[in-house]
């Protein structure tokens, strides 16, 4: 089969399966994402050789106890600031010199937990967190996310393929241009407006606010996974999606900026 059709029909049922899962109930939601979760810490583990026998298991004990405790303040908390820590630690690390050769074993336990593990955690919160007063599933501030990415995915791919003159890390990622970035970033936040006037479960300046949040620290989660790929010598995290590589390859972007508009809508909550 013609390899740009079976990329389509994997993303097609991709999507079928992500939007299904969660708009049908919590439960649904908890069990995609929680395989979404132990494909995501094997491939992680592979990238910087863990063996992954003990992470998979530990990964569901957390994520049974996480969904038990979703309404533990202080948990969350904790999640979210050493997910935001970890994702500073990799920004630092993609703009650094030095290689990723040499990890220690304390950091690559450090790097699962918060670069994989932690997120899919506050992934699980997100969808309660619009009403945070009295917590009810509310699964569009969620698919609101995926759909902002997706968009920013599409519009920086034609800007930068039509436009696209200066790049952004060309030693990390040679296809990614500054104005692809610039012309996701307009057409994502747009695309944020649109989904506030049919979804209001938050404002629309949130809307906007999560998808500057979620272009920015999106595409810098996809450099962050580009580089553990390229310093482990692979061009995708695994194979389950045929055409599209892994759960890593597809979610990247997601799970690093997941933190922090988590973070933003922790503190707006508090705060309001």
């Amino acid at each position: 089969m013609n390899e740009s059709i079976v990329r389509a029909l994997s993303g097609i049922v991709y999507i079928a399966l992500l939007l299904g899962a969660t708009l049908y109930n919590p439960i649904s939601f908890y069990i995609l994402f929680g395989f979404f979760l132990w494909v995501a810490v094997y491939e992680f583990c592979k990238l910087v050789s863990i063996n992954a026998i003990i992470p998979i298991v530990s990964s569901g004990v957390l994520l049974s106890s996480h969904i038990v405790n979703l309404d533990k303040d202080y948990i969350i908390w904790f999640l979210n600031i050493v997910s935001v820590l970890t994702g500073i630690y990799l920004i630092y690390k993609l703009f650094s010199q030095k290689g990723e050769n040499n990890l220690r074993g304390w950091t690559r336990g450090f790097l699962l937990s918060g670069y994989v593990i932690f997120p899919f955690l506050l992934i699980v919160k997100l969808p309660y967190l619009a009403s945070y007063q009295s917590p009810v599933y509310e699964p569009m501030v969620l698919i609101g996310a995926f759909v902002i990415i997706w968009t920013n995915d599409t519009f920086a791919y034609i800007v930068g393929k039509t436009m696209g003159r200066h790049k952004l890390l060309e030693r990390i990622s040679p296809k990614k241009t500054i104005e692809g970035f610039l012309g996701g970033m307009v057409f994502a936040i747009l695309g944020a407006y649109i989904l506030s006037i049919y979804f209001q479960v938050i404002s629309p300046a949130q809307w906007m606010v999560s998808a500057a949040i979620l272009v920015i620290f999106g595409t810098l989660g996809d450099l962050v996974e580009s580089k553990f790929k390229r310093t482990a010598g692979v061009k995708d995290s695994g194979s389950i999606m045929p055409g599209h590589g892994g759960i890593l390859d597809r979610l990247d972007s997601i799970i690093f900026a997941i933190p922090f508009l988590f973070l933003y809508y922790q503190i707006t909550n508090y705060v309001s």
